[in-house]
């Protein structure tokens, strides 16, 4: 049988259903509650509960969403209803289903209303989280050390907890039309070890596609040796932002078995340990740099790559090998004592599907793939020409792409003119704007944009 495509193919509607079915066998997943307490509870035969964790556990959301009938009835409840049945069910918590259906029923004969049946009430009871009826009937103290209590203690081996969040640097760097701009910083850590797992550097607001192009290089393995941190993370803590609460990144982490976690709203618990990092990177690494804020000569600014090279060095030269302040080891030895294998998705392939949202429609051409004024080529591509696929790509290095044809992985194809080197994205576009100046300056020059990024990187070689 072939295996159902990730969530991500599927509409809102299937998948927000099949995050629906995530929730309610939840609590049985993480041995909190019973099959046969959660029947009771949201009126589920156990028969259909068994089917869901069985579809979960062997395949994950993806076999959740492939369950879901495109003819499923729809409850229709009138919205004054469905807000007293709402409000009677979370003022009364230890009525059942049958008691507050009698009770809106009397409501809605005294308002003139038309009454709802049983089955519309249980469906808005269920449609409940259980995370709110907790909030309702218990507080809000109750409410954060059943759902935050995880993070009120550090992490005791790698990869149990991973934190993220942002920072607007301060620095400025050229931008791709080559004036001052300060850019963002997106870091994924390592709560054990205080390794960094991934990050990416953007002029952009912070985003869900930033946020998952770091995560995406977080989880994978690096192709530097020297940074060895990877794996899925069994918990990810973030705050309410709205590139962490997307709809696609919360997928994501169902689809990966991804615990994901929310710090409270304005209580951002356990976040000193990413901001010290933050305040280190500072310290230690742009105040020496032209363009920290503050210095008044920034004749001569990095580039944008210049700083992600420096960060990068930072990071895995630096950080990694200084002693922390709280962990009193170095966080790269503190990962690797610990001697266990990371968990990794079981291709590359699949983790692009689902992280790298960065895609393009492409028409196959007789000789490649074009994009980005480059030429693409894989032999697999001879029997698709004229046919249309999607791309996907690493804004951070566009040295190769990932082509996929109905929904399907069908090859890494690489461009023969940069294949040697790692060129982003943003140098092609400020290599463009160059030449766009010089062409108006009237300077003749036979060099195309992708020849002078390979000159400058091989002069930076020598």
């Amino acid at each position: 049988m072939q295996e159902p495509p990730p969530p991500t193919f599927f509409s809102d509607e299937q998948r927000q259903a099949a995050v629906e079915k995530f929730t309610i066998i939840s609590p049985y997943l993480t041995n909190e509650k019973k099959l046969q307490a959660i029947s009771k509870e949201f009126g589920i035969s156990r028969r259909t509960l068994h089917y869901w964790v069985s579809s979960y556990e062997k395949l994950g959301l993806k076999d959740l969403v492939r369950k879901k009938r495109n003819d499923a009835e729809i409850i229709r409840v009138d919205s004054q209803v469905k807000k007293q049945i709402e409000r009677l069910i979370l003022q009364h918590k230890r009525n059942s289903v049958a008691s507050i259906y009698r009770k809106v029923c009397t409501y809605c004969e005294q308002n003139h209303l038309e009454q709802p049946s049983y089955y519309q009430v249980m469906a808005v009871s269920k449609s409940l989280t259980p995370g709110m009826k907790k909030l309702a009937f218990e507080g809000t103290k109750k409410y954060k050390n059943e759902y935050h209590l995880i993070h009120t203690r550090r992490a005791i081996f790698p990869n149990e907890i991973w934190q993220a969040d942002h920072t607007l640097l301060d620095i400025f760097v050229l931008n791709e039309k080559g004036n001052p701009q300060r850019p963002w910083l997106t870091i994924i850590m390592d709560d054990y070890s205080r390794a960094i797992a991934g990050y990416f550097l953007s002029f952009h607001d912070p985003s869900a596609m930033q946020t998952s192009l770091a995560f995406h290089q977080a989880i994978w393995q690096k192709k530097n040796k020297d940074w060895p941190i990877c794996g899925i993370p069994e918990n990810f803590y973030t705050d309410h932002g709205s590139d962490f609460t997307s709809n696609h990144l919360e997928q994501v982490a169902i689809d990966l078995k991804i615990n994901l976690i929310f710090s409270s709203i304005g209580v951002p618990r356990n976040r000193g340990k990413i901001e010290r990092f933050f305040s280190t990177v500072n310290q230690l690494l742009l105040q020496d740099l032209p363009g920290y804020i503050g210095q008044e000569d920034n004749a001569s600014l990095l580039t944008f790559k210049e700083l992600e090279d420096a960060v990068q060095y930072f990071i895995i030269h630096n950080y990694h090998h200084r002693i922390h302040g709280t962990t009193k080891k170095m966080p790269i030895i503190s990962w690797n004592e610990s001697g266990f294998l990371p968990n990794l998705p079981e291709s590359l392939e699949s983790l692009d599907l689902l992280l790298l949202n960065v895609t393009k429609a492409r028409k196959v051409q007789q000789d490649g793939i074009h994009f980005q004024g480059l030429k693409y080529l894989n032999t697999n591509l001879a029997a698709y020409v004229g046919e249309m696929v999607l791309i996907r790509y690493d804004p951070r290095d566009l040295a190769e792409i990932r082509v996929f044809y109905h929904n399907e992985f069908l090859c890494t194809a690489i461009s023969p003119e940069i294949s040697d080197y790692t060129v982003d994205i943003q140098d092609i576009i400020s290599a463009r704007n160059k030449r766009r100046c010089d062409l108006k300056k009237q300077i003749d020059s036979a060099k195309t944009v992708v020849e002078e990024i390979v000159l400058k990187q091989q002069d930076s070689l020598m």
